[in-house]
């Protein structure tokens, strides 16, 4: 459900580790290394966000590499979408107001 990944995404360290993720799949030790926090910190972190389905694991070798899952995404995208349209049309109102009376701008 959207409002829990945005529950989960609400904590900044995590919003970090996420942020992180999208440019590229990481390790564990490089989440630690990239946010200077210590290896069980950023692994508490990291439950959370695989128990959410925020985040999936695979082995490689020794080290576990991290990725995002767009599904959450997907879902939250879609929650949001009915606030996004709420914002559109009343941009669209104020531009249309704005070009009828144009010493307002």
């Amino acid at each position: 459900m959207a409002v829990d990944t945005l529950a989960v995404l609400a904590e900044p360290t995590r919003r970090r580790i996420v942020e992180t993720l999208r440019v590229r799949e990481s390790s564990v030790a490089e989440l630690v290394a990239e946010l200077g926090m210590s290896q069980p910190a950023v692994s508490k972190h990291l439950r959370v966000l695989r128990d959410a389905g925020v985040v999936s694991v695979r082995p490689a070798a020794q080290q576990r590499i991290y990725r995002l899952e767009p599904g959450p995404f997907q879902e939250l995208d879609a929650w949001l979408r009915p606030y996004r349209e709420l914002w559109s049309r009343s941009l669209d109102r104020l531009e249309h107001h704005l070009d009828r009376n144009p010493r307002l701008e």
